[in-house]
C-alpha cells in the first residue's frame, strides 16, 4: 500500500529527483536543477515536497512550489518504473491538490511534455486540469483548487 506524506529527508528527495531528471527527454524540465538541488527548502519554501513509500521504500515523489499568495506549481511528479501501473500517479496528484488545499492555494499549474510523458498528460485531463497553453511542444494546465 502506497503511503504518501510531506517529506524534509533531502538526501531521499535528491536521489528521486535526480533519477526522473535521467529520463530521456525531460532534459528541458531540469532548467537551474543544479541551484534547486543545492537549496531544496529555500526553492519550496511555502510549498511542500511530498514521497511515496511502499514497504518503507521509496517509490516516487511530487512537489509543490510558491508562485505568489494564491498560485502554487505542481512539479516533479515522478514514479519509480518497479512501481508504475499501480494507480500511483493519481494517488500522488490528489495527496498534492490536498496539500496545496491545506497550504491555502487557490490555484495550481503546471507543465507538462505530452510527447515525452504521454501517460501522465491523459491522466492530468481525465482528473479536469484544463490546459492553458501549449509552447513548443511545452503544455501549461491548471486547476482551481
Amino acid at each position: 500500500m502506497l503511503e504518501v506524506k510531506c517529506s524534509d529527508d533531502y538526501s531521499v528527495i535528491k536521489n528521486l529527483f535526480k533519477e526522473y531528471s535521467q529520463i530521456k527527454g525531460a532534459e528541458g524540465c531540469f532548467v537551474s536543477f543544479d541551484k534547486e538541488l543545492a537549496d531544496l527548502a529555500g526553492f519550496y519554501k511555502d510549498g511542500a515536497i511530498l514521497v511515496g513509500y511502499e514497504g518503507g521504500e521509496p517509490v516516487g515523489c511530487i512537489a509543490i512550489k510558491k508562485i505568489d499568495a494564491k498560485t502554487c506549481e505542481g512539479k516533479r511528479l515522478f514514479i519509480r518504473p518497479e512501481y508504475r501501473g499501480k494507480g500511483y500517479a493519481r494517488i500522488f496528484l490528489n495527496s498534492m491538490i490536498e496539500q496545496a488545499r491545506i497550504l491555502g492555494y487557490e490555484l495550481l499549474t503546471f507543465t507538462t511534455r505530452p510527447d515525452v510523458m504521454k501517460t501522465a498528460y491523459e491522466l492530468y485531463k481525465r482528473m479536469d486540469f484544463e490546459e492553458t497553453g501549449n509552447d513548443n511542444g511545452v503544455v501549461s494546465m491548471e486547476m482551481s483548487l
